[in-house]
């Protein structure tokens, strides 16, 4: 499956923000020097002298596992959309409308006491549906229908552009069906695998128990899921393997999945899922395919419907009562994670809100809060680094001309979206009602399965947002060759309406290029002007460009993130190209500014430190033991300090900006210096 490139992985921020007058003059702010530690030198660790301050001065809230930047805006931009959302509620709205539904939502979202009265009784329908269940065929039928509203069963099924003809929808099946995240935390060995896999049994047997069985069926279906998805983990592909497009591409006619991967009642399951009559698609991941279909087959009815069952429970969890939510967080939240405090349930329901009516949130937030100014001059930083992007594809000493012009041919036709959508999506088929959270939350990804089917064999609509315009991100999309920011991410630490170049350029200038230099990273390359998956470089250039990636992929596998735990080179591996192309990208831009080329300093830092500093600031930040051990494993991201000490010792400018020798730690050789975008 094609990937769509986070500046930050969705997982972790899906944050929404407001540019109030409360706010207007933090929009006037130059860099803040508090947030400095000026007793750490530059070149022992960049990350504590440009952000030390800040990190003493934000140690990490009980409820996170990790503290940032990004998390600090949350917590104060919640409160506006709460202010927002609250509005909504204190008046009567026609039913149907995007306030109603808004207002209603976040309402059942923050009654406890009816969460709790109600406890398992909004699940019972879909546990005794399942429970129901007489044979192979009900539970083919059922994994198709839980994948509507719950985590995929067994494996995964979508709609989106065929990689090879990128205007055109089509079928992606694709592996899923575990609920810990990654394939190694049920096959490692070590002891912190095993410890979570004992802390996932004993959540799964809570979590039985809330729902209805007794003591020894809890046990029992706990291990029953365990085994399911232990085996369906041991056929996984991994993470560095789902990176390598062409790995994940394996076009072919329905007729043909019975020999190419296995034998299924693939048509009834196509229709359950929405697609009758089905003439081919793209199993991305056949042997995963093929082992989830040998458990439906293998495994007694008893235990599907324990797996199945637990796919309800476990995407319902937050929905629910207390004992459900507080099991949940044990697990999740404290153990994989390392919270210490449940979040608090207004700012869960925001979230939940955000994520089933997040483009009703979003008109609502723009109407209000963002500035048309914000636009125009994003479009202005937007054509700059365009123009400099272009600028080092020409002056590439490792690439032939035959590259070098395809190359230029893919920029040129980037689309751009800034702010929010031109056109907004309609919710009126999606009805908010006063039964129950849960139900309300069903009934919205439903209403999303709804919309993602009826693409099915249409042409692509590439106007359509991956993000609501209230999210503090961006991302590149390699299908429609986009590159999107959203409104939330126009403001500071990232974009200063009213500050220098310096800052912008090192903010919101390098997030730019860093979306850009992912339609030229290790797998955005791959995928041409009109995001198709193809070889478009000569085999030459692709060899110096594998060549010259390695370096990336040995400085951070040379990385420990903590005790003996190394970074992955290989996992990050693109996120790190975006993140040292977006800043040369950037700051090649940024030396034609006139500010740049006066050089004065403001506040005792030159316009290249101020650039610098600016980059650093983005990513300042505390985070848990136990949320380094999680994301190294499963984000490909860099963790914060190493975007910051793991990418600017490849940069020749920040050796100068701050006068970095051979004597200093961060020092690397030029020879060892990464040199691509």
């Amino acid at each position: 499956m094609k990937q769509i490139f986070y500046l930050v992985s969705i997982f972790f921020v899906m944050t929404t923000i407001s540019c109030t007058q409360q706010k207007a003059t933090r929009q006037t702010e130059s860099l803040d020097p508090s947030f400095m530690d000026t007793t750490a030198a530059p070149g022992d660790s960049f990350y504590q002298y440009a952000t030390g301050g800040w990190q003493q001065a934000n140690p990490i809230p009980d409820e996170h596992a990790r503290y940032g930047s990004f998390d600090k805006l949350r917590e104060e931009n919640q409160q506006q959309i709460q202010s927002l959302i609250e509005a909504l509620g204190s008046e009567k709205h026609a039913f149907g409308s995007n306030a109603q539904k808004v207002g209603d939502l976040y309402r059942m979202g923050i009654d406890s006491i009816r969460l709790n009265e109600q406890d398992a009784l909004p699940i019972q329908p879909q546990l005794e549906a399942i429970a129901a269940a007489k044979d192979k065929q009900d539970v083919i039928r059922l994994m198709a229908r839980v994948s509507r509203y719950a985590g995929n069963p067994f494996f995964g099924f979508t709609v989106g552009p065929d990689d090879k003809n990128s205007s055109m929808n089509i079928v992606h099946l694709y592996q899923s069906g575990i609920g810990m995240g990654d394939r190694d935390y049920y096959l490692l060995e070590d002891d912190h695998s095993r410890s979570l896999r004992d802390a996932y049994l004993k959540l799964m047997k809570t979590q039985f128990r809330n729902a209805g069985w007794d003591e020894a069926k809890s046990v029992q279906a706990a291990e029953n899921v365990l085994q399911i998805e232990t085996a369906l983990a041991k056929a996984h592909i991994t993470r560095e393997m789902r990176r390598i497009p062409e790995l994940n591409y394996h076009m072919m006619r329905v007729e043909e999945l019975p020999v190419r991967v296995a034998p299924f009642d693939w048509d009834l399951y196509f229709a359950e899922a929405g697609a009758p009559g089905l003439d081919s698609l793209n199993v991305s991941h056949p042997a995963p395919v093929k082992a989830a279909i040998e458990i439906i087959d293998q495994e007694p009815l008893e235990q599907l419907q324990d797996y199945l069952s637990w796919k309800v429970i476990n995407s319902a969890a937050n929905y629910l009562s207390d004992p459900f939510v507080e099991a949940n967080f044990e697990f999740y939240g404290k153990t994989l994670s390392g919270s210490k405090e449940l979040r608090p349930r207004w700012r869960r329901t925001i979230d939940a809100v955000n994520g089933a009516l997040g483009e009703a949130v979003g008109q609502l937030y723009v109407e209000q809060y963002f500035p048309p100014q914000a636009k125009e001059r994003m479009l202005t930083l937007v054509n700059n680094l365009s123009v400099s992007l272009g600028e080092r594809i020409g002056q590439l000493e490792w690439m032939s001309d035959e590259t070098k012009a395809k190359a230029h041919e893919k920029l040129a036709t980037f689309t751009v979206k800034i702010g929010y959508p031109d056109k907004w999506k309609d919710y009126t088929p999606l009805e908010i009602r006063d039964d129950s959270y849960w139900q309300n939350r069903v009934r919205a990804s439903e209403f999303e399965y709804g919309e993602m089917i009826s693409e099915l064999g249409l042409p692509v609509d590439k106007s359509k947002w991956y993000m609501s315009p209230q999210t503090v991100n961006a991302y590149y999309n390699p299908s429609s060759n986009e590159i999107c920011f959203p409104a939330g991410i126009l403001q500071p630490p990232f974009f200063y309406m009213e500050g220098d170049d310096a800052i912008n350029y090192g903010g919101i200038g390098v997030v730019i290029g860093h979306e850009m230099t992912h339609g030229f990273d290790d797998q955005g390359r791959k995928f041409d002007k009109e995001g198709n998956l193809s070889d478009w470089w000569t085999a030459d250039d692709a060899t110096r460009f594998e060549e010259r990636t390695r370096v990336l992929v040995d400085h951070f596998d040379g990385i420990t993130v903590l005790d003996t735990v190394r970074a992955n080179g290989t996992f990050t591996l693109g996120e790190n190209i975006a993140d040292q192309g977006g800043l040369q990208v950037s700051y090649n831009a940024f030396m034609k500014t006139k500010q740049a080329t006066k050089g004065e300093p403001i506040n005792g830092f030159n316009p290249a430190q101020r650039f610098f500093l600016s980059y650093a600031t983005l990513w300042a930040g505390n985070v848990r033991d136990a949320e380094i051990l999680r994301l190294t494993r499963i984000d490909p991201h860099s963790l914060g300090k190493w975007r910051v000490d793991g990418a600017l010792p490849h940069v020749d400018a920040w050796y100068d900006a701050f006068g970095i020798t051979s004597s200093d730690p961060l020092w690397l050789p030029e020879e060892k210096r990464a040199a691509i975008w």
